[in-house]
């Protein structure tokens, strides 16, 4: 009687074992047109009259969304919004999204709310999908902070945030959070970013704002 009850113990743990060990996990970037590290002074100036606009990205390195592996795969999200894209996002925004070229049909639309999820009302209104190929690789430097993604028209370039050079009012901090959920990340500066694309009704190109975050994003 005691064998049987184990076995069956056991057998229930090894059913339960790899749905406790789903996920999905890989690297992460954004910018956009407001500094992210900067003073409260910068950012009330900002507020409202700029910072509407961002590029986000994910690399997935491994793991299966709603059971569709996802391994290898990359999607973006281009953002427009009504409100400056800083602590709370209120108004409405449109966004156009760029799914790996190499993924199927059903991973096509897995990418798709993986990015919905993430990124929450942000991706409430998709004007857009395009497929393009998806390339995000992070580069050598000493703090970390430096990567570059270009998927289609979608355009980031970062580089580790300088405490000294970076730094204009002296009360510089990570003023405004990350866009997306369930990502840990640092500021960086965007050497350069934007979008050339039709999707939006707009495009446009920024060089050297300290308007970045770099790191990654982890699904249980």
């Amino acid at each position: 009687m005691k064998r049987s009850f184990v076995l069956a113990a056991f057998a229930l743990l090894v059913l339960w074992a790899p749905a406790q060990a789903a996920g999905i996990s890989g690297l992460y970037v954004e910018a956009r047109t407001c500094d992210v590290w900067t003073g409260p002074c910068f950012a009330n100036a900002d507020f409202n009259l700029g910072g509407k606009h961002a590029v986000m990205a994910w690399k997935i390195e491994k793991g299966t969304f709603e059971d569709v592996a996802l391994d290898g795969l990359g999607v973006v999200a281009v953002v427009s919004a009504s409100d400056t894209l800083g602590l709370d996002q209120t108004g409405p925004a449109r966004a156009v999204l760029i799914v790996d070229e190499k993924a199927t049909a059903a991973q096509r639309d897995a990418l798709v709310r993986l990015a919905q999820r993430q990124a929450g009302d942000l991706l409430k209104t998709i004007v857009a999908v395009e497929s393009a190929r998806v390339q995000l690789n992070l580069c050598e430097c000493k703090e970390g902070g430096c990567a570059e993604m270009i998927a289609g028209k979608a355009l980031i370039k970062t580089r580790c945030i300088d405490a000294k050079h970076d730094k204009a009012c002296g009360n510089e901090s990570a003023y405004y959070p990350p866009l997306a959920h369930n990502v840990k990340a640092q500021p960086a500066a965007a050497v350069e970013h934007g979008y050339r694309g039709t999707g939006l009704n707009l495009t446009w190109r920024e060089f050297d704002r300290r308007g970045a975050y770099l790191g990654t994003f982890n699904i249980k």
